[in-house]
């Protein structure tokens, strides 16, 4: 083998995969969370910062993320009719009030 074969044997594939960050909202079914995305985006005629967003139903096998917290996301298979996201990992904990 040579050293460029020995080294993609060595390392994983990277997946090219999107993901976002976004607050739970909702966590009422199980193994589902519901994440809701904001981004701002420049209006381009009027030139205003407007506020654009998104809900994404994620996949969550254990149920350990509850509304508040905020979470990483990335696109997956589908794995139901409106949920082909997971959650990757926990980015902040929900604050107690």
């Amino acid at each position: 083998m040579t050293q460029a074969q020995a080294q993609t044997a060595a390392t994983p594939a990277v997946k090219n995969t999107r993901t976002l960050v976004g607050r739970v909202v909702s966590d009422a079914r199980a193994k589902t969370v519901t994440v809701l995305v904001e981004r701002r985006a420049k209006h381009e005629l009027y030139g205003k910062i407007v506020a654009h967003s998104r809900k994404y139903h994620a996949h969550d096998e254990n149920n350990e993320f509850h509304i508040g917290d905020v979470v990483e996301i990335s696109e997956t298979r589908p794995i139901s009719k409106t949920k082909a996201w997971a959650v990757t990992r926990l980015v902040e904990k929900a604050r107690a009030v």
